[in-house]
Protein backbone atom coordinates (compact mmCIF):
# COMPACT_ATOMS: atom_id res chain seq x y z
CA UNK A 1 0.00 0.00 0.00
CA UNK A 2 2.67 2.15 0.78
CA UNK A 3 4.76 1.38 -2.32
CA UNK A 4 1.65 1.87 -4.57
CA UNK A 5 0.97 5.15 -3.02
CA UNK A 6 4.86 6.41 -3.64
CA UNK A 7 4.16 5.79 -7.13
CA UNK A 8 0.99 7.84 -7.31
CA UNK A 9 2.47 10.42 -5.44
CA UNK A 10 2.84 13.09 -7.76
CA UNK A 11 0.27 11.80 -9.93
CA UNK A 12 -1.93 12.77 -6.48
CA UNK A 13 -0.01 16.33 -6.62
CA UNK A 14 -1.04 17.27 -9.97
CA UNK A 15 -4.20 16.34 -9.98
CA UNK A 16 -4.91 18.47 -6.71
CA UNK A 17 -3.08 21.13 -8.45
CA UNK A 18 -5.32 20.91 -11.55
CA UNK A 19 -8.33 20.16 -9.29
CA UNK A 20 -7.28 23.32 -6.85
CA UNK A 21 -6.29 25.43 -9.97
CA UNK A 22 -9.62 24.39 -12.04
CA UNK A 23 -11.71 25.40 -8.98
CA UNK A 24 -10.11 28.60 -7.89
CA UNK A 25 -10.30 30.00 -12.01
CA UNK A 26 -13.92 29.02 -11.90
CA UNK A 27 -15.15 30.42 -8.85
CA UNK A 28 -13.28 33.62 -9.29
CA UNK A 29 -14.82 33.92 -12.96
CA UNK A 30 -17.91 32.98 -11.26
CA UNK A 31 -17.88 35.55 -8.65
CA UNK A 32 -16.33 38.30 -10.80
CA UNK A 33 -19.10 37.71 -13.33
CA UNK A 34 -21.46 37.72 -10.66
CA UNK A 35 -20.19 41.15 -9.29
CA UNK A 36 -20.35 42.22 -12.97
CA UNK A 37 -23.73 41.24 -13.71
CA UNK A 38 -25.23 42.80 -10.55
CA UNK A 39 -23.43 46.48 -10.84
CA UNK A 40 -24.55 46.01 -14.58
CA UNK A 41 -27.83 45.33 -13.85
CA UNK A 42 -28.53 47.79 -10.97
CA UNK A 43 -26.14 50.83 -12.66
CA UNK A 44 -26.43 50.31 -16.21
CA UNK A 45 -29.57 47.37 -17.43
CA UNK A 46 -32.36 48.21 -15.22
CA UNK A 47 -32.01 52.61 -15.38
CA UNK A 48 -31.60 51.96 -19.29
CA UNK A 49 -34.71 49.91 -19.23
CA UNK A 50 -36.54 52.24 -16.80
CA UNK A 51 -35.60 55.03 -19.42
CA UNK A 52 -36.82 53.08 -22.63
CA UNK A 53 -40.15 52.20 -20.38
CA UNK A 54 -40.72 55.50 -19.57
CA UNK A 55 -40.19 56.63 -23.39
CA UNK A 56 -42.67 54.14 -23.86
CA UNK A 57 -45.19 55.49 -21.64
CA UNK A 58 -44.54 58.80 -22.92
CA UNK A 59 -45.25 57.38 -26.25
CA UNK A 60 -48.58 55.32 -25.06
CA UNK A 61 -49.99 56.35 -21.74
CA UNK A 62 -48.74 59.63 -21.84
CA UNK A 63 -50.61 60.51 -24.93
CA UNK A 64 -53.78 61.03 -23.79
CA UNK A 65 -52.09 64.22 -21.56
CA UNK A 66 -50.80 65.64 -24.50
CA UNK A 67 -54.04 65.31 -26.77
CA UNK A 68 -55.93 66.96 -23.65
CA UNK A 69 -53.69 69.56 -23.96
CA UNK A 70 -54.29 70.38 -27.62
CA UNK A 71 -58.32 70.09 -26.53
CA UNK A 72 -57.88 72.59 -24.02
CA UNK A 73 -56.07 75.46 -25.96
CA UNK A 74 -58.27 74.55 -29.33
CA UNK A 75 -59.83 77.41 -29.90
CA UNK A 76 -62.69 75.72 -31.30
CA UNK A 77 -64.05 74.25 -27.80
CA UNK A 78 -63.18 78.25 -26.94
CA UNK A 79 -65.48 80.09 -29.62
CA UNK A 80 -68.39 77.14 -29.23
CA UNK A 81 -68.25 77.36 -25.09
CA UNK A 82 -67.99 81.14 -25.37
CA UNK A 83 -71.08 81.25 -28.25
CA UNK A 84 -73.50 79.04 -25.71
CA UNK A 85 -72.96 75.70 -26.71
CA UNK A 86 -75.79 76.35 -29.30
CA UNK A 87 -75.03 73.38 -31.84
CA UNK A 88 -74.68 70.24 -30.12
CA UNK A 89 -73.79 68.41 -33.58
CA UNK A 90 -70.41 70.37 -33.69
CA UNK A 91 -69.14 69.00 -30.18
CA UNK A 92 -70.01 65.58 -30.91
CA UNK A 93 -68.63 65.89 -34.32
CA UNK A 94 -65.01 67.10 -32.86
CA UNK A 95 -64.92 64.82 -29.90
CA UNK A 96 -65.47 61.74 -32.23
CA UNK A 97 -63.15 63.17 -34.73
CA UNK A 98 -60.51 63.38 -31.37
CA UNK A 99 -61.42 59.90 -29.96
CA UNK A 100 -60.90 58.01 -33.64
CA UNK A 101 -58.12 59.42 -34.64
CA UNK A 102 -56.47 58.96 -31.07
CA UNK A 103 -58.01 55.33 -30.89
CA UNK A 104 -59.40 56.24 -27.17
CA UNK A 105 -62.39 54.65 -25.50
CA UNK A 106 -63.75 57.78 -24.58
CA UNK A 107 -63.62 61.66 -24.97
CA UNK A 108 -65.65 64.19 -23.35
CA UNK A 109 -66.36 68.28 -22.65
CA UNK A 110 -68.03 69.42 -19.42
CA UNK A 111 -69.38 72.84 -19.39
CA UNK A 112 -69.20 74.99 -15.92
CA UNK A 113 -71.31 77.18 -17.96
CA UNK A 114 -74.48 75.20 -18.47
CA UNK A 115 -72.57 71.44 -16.46
CA UNK A 116 -73.32 69.70 -19.88
CA UNK A 117 -71.27 66.77 -20.13
CA UNK A 118 -70.95 66.23 -23.84
CA UNK A 119 -69.42 62.81 -25.51
CA UNK A 120 -68.99 61.38 -29.12
CA UNK A 121 -72.86 60.74 -29.49
CA UNK A 122 -74.20 63.84 -27.81
CA UNK A 123 -75.18 65.00 -24.40
CA UNK A 124 -74.52 62.71 -21.90
CA UNK A 125 -75.56 64.11 -18.86
CA UNK A 126 -75.69 67.11 -16.52
CA UNK A 127 -73.34 67.17 -13.76
CA UNK A 128 -74.79 67.59 -10.33
CA UNK A 129 -72.31 68.84 -7.24
CA UNK A 130 -73.99 66.18 -5.06
CA UNK A 131 -73.48 63.34 -6.95
CA UNK A 132 -70.25 61.59 -6.19
CA UNK A 133 -69.62 60.60 -9.58
CA UNK A 134 -69.36 64.06 -10.69
CA UNK A 135 -67.06 65.40 -7.72
CA UNK A 136 -64.29 65.30 -9.86
CA UNK A 137 -65.28 67.93 -12.23
CA UNK A 138 -65.73 70.36 -9.36
CA UNK A 139 -61.72 68.77 -8.27
CA UNK A 140 -60.76 69.96 -11.28
CA UNK A 141 -62.37 73.11 -11.19
CA UNK A 142 -60.34 73.82 -8.34
CA UNK A 143 -57.65 72.42 -9.27
CA UNK A 144 -54.42 74.70 -9.39
CA UNK A 145 -52.43 72.38 -12.13
CA UNK A 146 -53.63 72.54 -15.59
CA UNK A 147 -54.83 68.72 -15.75
CA UNK A 148 -54.80 65.65 -13.17
CA UNK A 149 -55.22 62.02 -13.92
CA UNK A 150 -57.25 59.66 -12.39
CA UNK A 151 -58.90 56.32 -12.77
CA UNK A 152 -63.14 56.40 -12.47
CA UNK A 153 -65.62 54.59 -13.96
CA UNK A 154 -67.04 56.13 -17.38
CA UNK A 155 -70.57 56.18 -17.94
CA UNK A 156 -70.06 56.24 -21.59
CA UNK A 157 -68.22 53.12 -21.67
CA UNK A 158 -70.62 50.66 -19.23
CA UNK A 159 -68.89 52.12 -16.30
CA UNK A 160 -65.54 50.29 -17.44
CA UNK A 161 -62.46 51.36 -15.29
CA UNK A 162 -61.18 54.17 -17.08
CA UNK A 163 -57.99 55.80 -16.63
CA UNK A 164 -59.03 59.89 -17.80
CA UNK A 165 -56.88 62.82 -18.33
CA UNK A 166 -59.22 65.76 -17.15
CA UNK A 167 -57.37 69.21 -18.61
CA UNK A 168 -59.26 72.40 -16.93
CA UNK A 169 -60.17 74.64 -20.46
CA UNK A 170 -60.07 78.44 -20.01
CA UNK A 171 -61.59 81.46 -21.90
CA UNK A 172 -59.09 84.01 -23.44
CA UNK A 173 -59.35 85.64 -20.17
CA UNK A 174 -57.83 83.03 -18.31
CA UNK A 175 -61.38 81.75 -17.06
CA UNK A 176 -62.79 78.35 -16.01
CA UNK A 177 -65.20 77.32 -18.17
CA UNK A 178 -65.04 73.42 -17.99
CA UNK A 179 -63.18 70.47 -18.42
CA UNK A 180 -61.80 68.63 -21.56
CA UNK A 181 -59.90 64.87 -22.06
CA UNK A 182 -59.61 61.24 -23.12
CA UNK A 183 -59.85 58.09 -21.20
CA UNK A 184 -58.06 55.22 -21.95
CA UNK A 185 -59.57 51.46 -20.33
CA UNK A 186 -57.35 49.49 -17.48
CA UNK A 187 -57.58 46.94 -19.79
CA UNK A 188 -56.01 48.71 -22.70
CA UNK A 189 -53.50 50.06 -20.30
CA UNK A 190 -52.82 46.86 -18.75
CA UNK A 191 -51.99 45.11 -21.90
CA UNK A 192 -49.08 47.71 -22.75
CA UNK A 193 -47.81 47.22 -19.42
CA UNK A 194 -47.98 43.53 -20.60
CA UNK A 195 -46.21 43.83 -23.73
CA UNK A 196 -43.50 46.45 -21.89
CA UNK A 197 -43.32 43.65 -19.59
CA UNK A 198 -42.50 41.09 -22.11
CA UNK A 199 -40.40 43.15 -24.62
CA UNK A 200 -38.16 44.02 -21.40
CA UNK A 201 -38.23 40.82 -19.19
CA UNK A 202 -38.59 42.95 -16.08
CA UNK A 203 -42.18 43.43 -13.62
CA UNK A 204 -43.74 47.22 -14.40
CA UNK A 205 -46.51 48.76 -11.87
CA UNK A 206 -47.40 52.34 -11.42
CA UNK A 207 -48.41 53.54 -7.45
CA UNK A 208 -49.85 57.19 -6.90
CA UNK A 209 -48.21 59.58 -4.22
CA UNK A 210 -50.11 57.63 -1.63
CA UNK A 211 -48.09 54.35 -2.63
CA UNK A 212 -51.10 52.47 -3.87
CA UNK A 213 -51.23 50.08 -7.21
CA UNK A 214 -52.88 51.91 -9.74
CA UNK A 215 -51.64 49.99 -12.15
CA UNK A 216 -49.80 46.74 -13.00
CA UNK A 217 -49.61 43.87 -15.52
CA UNK A 218 -52.19 41.16 -15.35
CA UNK A 219 -49.44 39.15 -13.86
CA UNK A 220 -48.90 41.28 -11.03
CA UNK A 221 -49.83 39.75 -7.47
CA UNK A 222 -50.12 42.87 -5.33
CA UNK A 223 -53.02 44.53 -7.49
CA UNK A 224 -54.53 47.11 -4.91
CA UNK A 225 -52.11 46.97 -2.40
CA UNK A 226 -50.14 49.38 -0.94
CA UNK A 227 -46.28 49.25 -1.07
CA UNK A 228 -46.36 49.51 2.59
CA UNK A 229 -47.34 45.96 2.47
CA UNK A 230 -45.51 44.37 -0.04
CA UNK A 231 -43.04 42.17 0.64
CA UNK A 232 -39.56 43.83 0.72
CA UNK A 233 -40.19 46.72 -1.39
CA UNK A 234 -41.90 48.09 1.73
CA UNK A 235 -38.95 48.71 3.06
CA UNK A 236 -38.10 51.07 0.12
CA UNK A 237 -41.55 52.80 0.89
CA UNK A 238 -40.67 55.87 2.04
CA UNK A 239 -37.63 56.31 -0.69
CA UNK A 240 -39.83 55.65 -3.28
CA UNK A 241 -42.76 58.14 -2.14
CA UNK A 242 -40.47 60.91 -1.00
CA UNK A 243 -38.87 61.26 -4.51
CA UNK A 244 -40.74 64.11 -6.36
CA UNK A 245 -38.53 64.91 -9.38
CA UNK A 246 -38.74 63.38 -12.53
CA UNK A 247 -35.21 61.25 -11.31
CA UNK A 248 -34.21 57.45 -11.20
CA UNK A 249 -33.54 56.11 -8.03
CA UNK A 250 -31.26 52.42 -8.34
CA UNK A 251 -32.69 50.38 -4.90
CA UNK A 252 -32.17 47.16 -4.38
CA UNK A 253 -34.16 44.57 -1.69
CA UNK A 254 -34.76 41.34 -0.51
CA UNK A 255 -37.35 38.49 0.54
CA UNK A 256 -36.82 35.58 2.00
CA UNK A 257 -36.47 33.39 -1.57
CA UNK A 258 -34.69 36.19 -3.45
CA UNK A 259 -33.18 39.47 -4.21
CA UNK A 260 -34.50 42.39 -6.42
CA UNK A 261 -32.87 45.68 -7.97
CA UNK A 262 -35.47 48.40 -8.56
CA UNK A 263 -35.37 51.60 -10.36
CA UNK A 264 -38.26 54.58 -9.32
CA UNK A 265 -39.00 57.49 -11.47
CA UNK A 266 -41.78 60.19 -10.63
CA UNK A 267 -43.60 60.81 -13.40
CA UNK A 268 -44.92 64.22 -12.81
CA UNK A 269 -47.59 64.41 -15.63
CA UNK A 270 -49.04 61.21 -14.33
CA UNK A 271 -48.76 62.14 -10.84
CA UNK A 272 -48.02 58.26 -10.51
CA UNK A 273 -44.51 56.59 -9.60
CA UNK A 274 -43.31 54.25 -12.06
CA UNK A 275 -41.80 51.38 -10.58
CA UNK A 276 -39.19 48.88 -12.71
CA UNK A 277 -37.88 45.81 -11.07
CA UNK A 278 -35.98 42.67 -11.84
CA UNK A 279 -35.00 40.06 -9.76
CA UNK A 280 -31.74 38.96 -9.67
CA UNK A 281 -31.78 35.84 -9.03
CA UNK A 282 -33.64 35.30 -12.51
CA UNK A 283 -30.67 37.10 -14.17
CA UNK A 284 -28.08 34.22 -11.88
CA UNK A 285 -29.66 31.67 -13.78
CA UNK A 286 -27.74 31.81 -17.11
CA UNK A 287 -24.99 32.31 -15.63
CA UNK A 288 -25.53 29.09 -13.14
CA UNK A 289 -25.92 27.14 -16.28
CA UNK A 290 -22.44 28.89 -18.02
CA UNK A 291 -21.30 27.86 -14.76
CA UNK A 292 -22.17 24.52 -14.56
CA UNK A 293 -20.92 23.84 -19.07
CA UNK A 294 -17.66 25.36 -17.92
CA UNK A 295 -17.65 22.70 -15.01
CA UNK A 296 -18.58 20.35 -17.10
CA UNK A 297 -16.29 21.07 -19.57
CA UNK A 298 -13.05 21.40 -17.31
CA UNK A 299 -14.09 18.44 -14.99
CA UNK A 300 -13.79 16.77 -18.81
CA UNK A 301 -10.56 18.07 -19.41
CA UNK A 302 -9.14 17.97 -15.56
CA UNK A 303 -10.38 13.86 -15.72
CA UNK A 304 -8.44 13.71 -19.48
CA UNK A 305 -5.65 15.33 -18.23
CA UNK A 306 -5.24 13.32 -14.85
CA UNK A 307 -5.47 9.87 -17.57
CA UNK A 308 -2.80 11.12 -19.55
CA UNK A 309 -0.64 11.47 -16.58
CA UNK A 310 -1.64 8.63 -15.04
CA UNK A 311 -0.91 6.44 -18.44
CA UNK A 312 2.48 8.67 -19.02
CA UNK A 313 3.38 8.12 -15.41
CA UNK A 314 2.81 4.67 -15.58
CA UNK A 315 3.98 4.00 -18.85
CA UNK A 316 7.41 5.59 -17.27
CA UNK A 317 7.37 4.22 -14.13
CA UNK A 318 7.05 0.57 -16.01
CA UNK A 319 10.07 1.24 -17.87
CA UNK A 320 11.83 2.50 -14.67
CA UNK A 321 11.02 -0.21 -12.79
CA UNK A 322 11.70 -2.26 -15.26
CA UNK A 323 15.16 -1.14 -16.47
CA UNK A 324 15.86 -1.02 -12.45
CA UNK A 325 14.47 -4.65 -12.47
CA UNK A 326 16.23 -5.91 -14.96
CA UNK A 327 19.49 -6.98 -17.30
CA UNK A 328 19.34 -4.85 -20.10
CA UNK A 329 21.03 -7.45 -21.93
CA UNK A 330 19.86 -11.49 -21.52
CA UNK A 331 16.58 -9.27 -19.31
CA UNK A 332 16.18 -11.59 -16.65
CA UNK A 333 15.88 -9.96 -13.11
CA UNK A 334 19.38 -8.25 -11.70
CA UNK A 335 20.92 -9.38 -8.70
CA UNK A 336 18.62 -6.46 -6.60
CA UNK A 337 15.28 -6.98 -8.19
CA UNK A 338 16.62 -11.04 -7.03
CA UNK A 339 17.30 -9.73 -3.49
CA UNK A 340 13.50 -8.87 -2.62
CA UNK A 341 12.16 -12.49 -4.64
CA UNK A 342 14.80 -13.90 -2.71
CA UNK A 343 13.50 -12.36 0.81
CA UNK A 344 9.98 -13.12 -0.24
CA UNK A 345 10.89 -17.09 -1.06
CA UNK A 346 12.61 -17.58 1.88
CA UNK A 347 9.13 -16.06 4.29
CA UNK A 348 7.11 -18.62 1.78
CA UNK A 349 9.74 -21.56 2.91
CA UNK A 350 9.49 -20.67 6.26
CA UNK A 351 5.98 -20.45 6.64
CA UNK A 352 4.36 -23.35 4.16
CA UNK A 353 7.74 -25.59 5.39
CA UNK A 354 8.77 -26.34 1.91
CA UNK A 355 12.08 -26.68 1.13
CA UNK A 356 14.41 -24.08 -1.07
CA UNK A 357 17.42 -23.96 -3.60
CA UNK A 358 19.53 -21.71 -5.18
CA UNK A 359 22.12 -23.07 -8.22
CA UNK A 360 25.18 -20.90 -8.89
CA UNK A 361 25.86 -21.19 -12.40
CA UNK A 362 29.03 -20.06 -14.59
CA UNK A 363 30.29 -19.99 -17.83
CA UNK A 364 33.54 -21.90 -18.25
CA UNK A 365 35.86 -20.20 -20.02
CA UNK A 366 33.79 -17.26 -20.85
CA UNK A 367 36.88 -14.85 -21.75
CA UNK A 368 38.07 -16.98 -23.82
CA UNK A 369 35.01 -16.62 -26.30
CA UNK A 370 35.27 -12.96 -26.08
CA UNK A 371 38.66 -12.84 -26.73
CA UNK A 372 38.45 -15.15 -29.96
CA UNK A 373 34.82 -14.33 -31.20
CA UNK A 374 34.50 -10.93 -29.99
CA UNK A 375 31.85 -9.00 -27.14
CA UNK A 376 29.16 -9.32 -29.88
CA UNK A 377 29.60 -13.42 -29.82
CA UNK A 378 29.86 -13.51 -26.24
CA UNK A 379 26.84 -10.69 -25.86
CA UNK A 380 24.94 -13.57 -27.57
CA UNK A 381 25.75 -16.23 -25.69
CA UNK A 382 24.49 -14.84 -22.61
CA UNK A 383 21.58 -13.70 -23.82
CA UNK A 384 21.58 -17.63 -25.59
CA UNK A 385 22.42 -19.30 -22.17
CA UNK A 386 19.63 -16.73 -20.47
CA UNK A 387 17.03 -18.51 -23.08
CA UNK A 388 18.10 -22.12 -21.95
CA UNK A 389 17.48 -22.03 -18.60
CA UNK A 390 14.17 -20.24 -18.91
CA UNK A 391 13.18 -22.74 -20.86
CA UNK A 392 14.36 -25.79 -19.25
CA UNK A 393 12.87 -24.26 -15.33
CA UNK A 394 9.55 -24.62 -13.90
CA UNK A 395 7.19 -21.91 -13.84
CA UNK A 396 7.92 -20.95 -10.53
CA UNK A 397 11.46 -21.06 -10.64
CA UNK A 398 13.76 -17.80 -11.13
CA UNK A 399 16.44 -16.82 -12.77
CA UNK A 400 18.65 -13.47 -12.65
CA UNK A 401 22.09 -12.45 -14.06
CA UNK A 402 24.40 -12.60 -10.91
CA UNK A 403 27.26 -11.22 -12.45
CA UNK A 404 29.29 -10.85 -15.57
CA UNK A 405 29.24 -14.43 -17.48
CA UNK A 406 27.43 -16.27 -13.79
CA UNK A 407 23.55 -16.71 -13.44
CA UNK A 408 21.77 -17.50 -10.20
CA UNK A 409 18.86 -19.88 -10.00
CA UNK A 410 15.94 -20.08 -7.51
CA UNK A 411 14.50 -23.07 -7.26
CA UNK A 412 11.23 -23.13 -5.08
CA UNK A 413 9.63 -26.00 -3.08
CA UNK A 414 12.89 -28.11 -4.36
CA UNK A 415 14.86 -30.56 -2.30
CA UNK A 416 18.58 -30.60 -2.42
CA UNK A 417 18.07 -33.91 -4.71
CA UNK A 418 15.82 -32.27 -7.02
CA UNK A 419 17.44 -29.51 -7.39
CA UNK A 420 21.17 -30.98 -8.59
CA UNK A 421 19.15 -32.81 -11.31
CA UNK A 422 17.60 -29.82 -12.89
CA UNK A 423 21.01 -28.14 -12.87
CA UNK A 424 22.77 -31.42 -14.00
CA UNK A 425 19.91 -31.31 -16.96
CA UNK A 426 20.44 -27.40 -17.37
CA UNK A 427 24.48 -28.32 -17.49
CA UNK A 428 23.51 -30.73 -20.14
CA UNK A 429 21.37 -28.99 -22.30
CA UNK A 430 23.91 -26.08 -22.62
CA UNK A 431 26.82 -28.94 -23.06
CA UNK A 432 24.77 -30.21 -26.31
CA UNK A 433 24.03 -26.80 -27.72
CA UNK A 434 25.56 -25.29 -30.93
CA UNK A 435 25.87 -21.40 -30.47
CA UNK A 436 26.96 -21.13 -33.67
CA UNK A 437 23.39 -22.10 -35.49
CA UNK A 438 21.71 -18.25 -34.06
CA UNK A 439 25.38 -16.70 -34.20
CA UNK A 440 26.94 -14.56 -37.69
CA UNK A 441 29.60 -17.23 -37.10
CA UNK A 442 30.74 -18.37 -40.88
CA UNK A 443 31.84 -21.56 -40.06
CA UNK A 444 32.52 -24.30 -37.26
CA UNK A 445 30.52 -24.69 -34.43
CA UNK A 446 30.36 -22.92 -31.22
CA UNK A 447 30.00 -25.14 -28.25
CA UNK A 448 30.47 -24.07 -24.39
CA UNK A 449 29.80 -25.66 -21.10
CA UNK A 450 29.10 -24.41 -17.11
CA UNK A 451 30.01 -25.29 -14.16
CA UNK A 452 27.28 -25.13 -11.36
CA UNK A 453 27.08 -25.18 -7.40
CA UNK A 454 24.22 -25.83 -5.64
CA UNK A 455 23.15 -25.50 -1.80
CA UNK A 456 19.66 -25.82 0.30
CA UNK A 457 18.43 -23.06 2.53
CA UNK A 458 18.86 -23.70 5.60
CA UNK A 459 16.14 -22.80 8.64
CA UNK A 460 17.29 -19.65 10.00
CA UNK A 461 20.64 -19.13 7.68
CA UNK A 462 21.15 -15.49 6.57
CA UNK A 463 21.22 -14.83 2.74
CA UNK A 464 25.19 -14.29 2.73
CA UNK A 465 25.79 -17.84 4.35
CA UNK A 466 23.67 -19.42 1.64
CA UNK A 467 24.97 -18.44 -1.24
CA UNK A 468 28.44 -18.47 0.11
CA UNK A 469 27.43 -22.48 0.47
CA UNK A 470 26.36 -22.32 -3.72
CA UNK A 471 29.44 -20.31 -4.51
CA UNK A 472 31.89 -22.90 -2.37
CA UNK A 473 29.91 -25.74 -4.48
CA UNK A 474 30.53 -23.59 -7.61
CA UNK A 475 34.68 -23.64 -6.94
CA UNK A 476 34.66 -27.33 -6.56
CA UNK A 477 32.63 -28.11 -9.88
CA UNK A 478 35.36 -25.87 -11.22
CA UNK A 479 38.28 -27.48 -9.61
CA UNK A 480 36.95 -30.88 -10.33
CA UNK A 481 37.45 -30.13 -14.30
CA UNK A 482 34.70 -27.94 -14.91
CA UNK A 483 31.51 -29.06 -17.13
CA UNK A 484 29.77 -30.40 -13.87
CA UNK A 485 27.68 -30.04 -10.82
CA UNK A 486 28.21 -29.80 -7.12
CA UNK A 487 25.99 -29.37 -4.18
CA UNK A 488 26.43 -28.05 -0.69
CA UNK A 489 25.12 -29.89 2.24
Amino acid sequence: MRKSYKQYYLLVWISLILILGFVAVLATSYYVSRETLQRGLSENALPITGDNIYSEIQKDILRPVFVSAQMANDTFVRDWVIDGEQDIGQISKYLKEVKLKNNAISSFFVSDITKNYYYPDGLLKVIKDNEPRDQWFFRVRNLKAQYETNVDPDMANRDNMTIFTNYRVVNYEGKFIGAVGIGLTLDTMKHLIDSYQTRFNRSIYFVDKKGNVVLSGSAFTHKKANIDSIPGVKTLAKQILASSKNDSLHLEYSTDTENYYLNSRYIPELGWHLLVEQSFDGELKPLHRLLMMNAAIGLGITLTVMLIVLLSIRRYQNRIEKSAATDPLTKLLNRQAFDFVFQQAILDSERSRQPLCVALLDIDHFKKINDKHGHLIGDHVLKEIAAIAKRSLRESDVICRWGGEEFLLLLKNCSLEKATSIAENLRATIAANDFSRTTDLAKGRLSLTVSMGVAEYKSNESEDSMFERADVALYQAKEAGRNSVYFSE
